[in-house]
């Protein structure tokens, strides 16, 4: 592997960082794509899930669009009420709004492994029908840090003028 790069956007998975996340089912390890190859409108990870685990709650986002590619293995996709067996080659469009909740399970025996790509709208409400939250963040738009980042229990609300003068 060479440390030198071949041109500011192109580079090879093995020369980005691995993460990881691990919290009871939700488990994954990634690479971030995008931003290491100048991109700014739109993201793309790839990610690993051990047999069984899935990468985040099953969700749905109001400003951001993603999409799935799946690169090796097998899983089950939860696209609003539908339950869809995903494998190698598929490719799967999430559109944005309450009607695109989806969360993807490793329902095999084998690593699932896939590319996620995103619009990166900066500033995003996302819900989680199951947990019943709502999150809300705001990204530094180069940078990609967080301004801000909230999440909420349904129906935890105050009125707009609370606590002003």
């Amino acid at each position: 592997m060479s440390t030198e790069r071949r041109h500011p956007n192109v580079i090879n998975l093995d020369e980005i960082p691995t993460g990881t996340s691990e919290h009871g089912r939700f488990a994954y390890t990634a690479r971030r794509l995008g931003v290491p190859t100048g991109g700014k409108g739109l993201g793309c990870s790839w990610f690993e899930l051990a047999p069984g685990k899935t990468a985040f709650p099953n969700h749905w986002h109001s400003a951001n669009e993603e999409a799935i590619y799946v690169l090796a293995g097998a899983g089950t996709l939860r696209l609003g009420a539908a339950r869809v067996a995903v494998r190698a080659g598929d490719y799967v469009a999430l559109p944005s709004g309450p009607a695109g909740t989806h969360q993807l399970l490793n329902t095999g025996d084998a690593p699932l492994q896939y590319l996620c790509i995103s619009t990166m709208h900066p500033v995003e409400v996302v819900g989680y029908p199951d947990s019943k939250k709502t999150a809300a963040f705001a990204l530094d738009p180069v940078t990609r840090e967080p301004w801000a980042r909230a999440v909420y229990p349904a129906g935890a609300e105050v009125d707009y003028y609370a606590g002003e003068e």
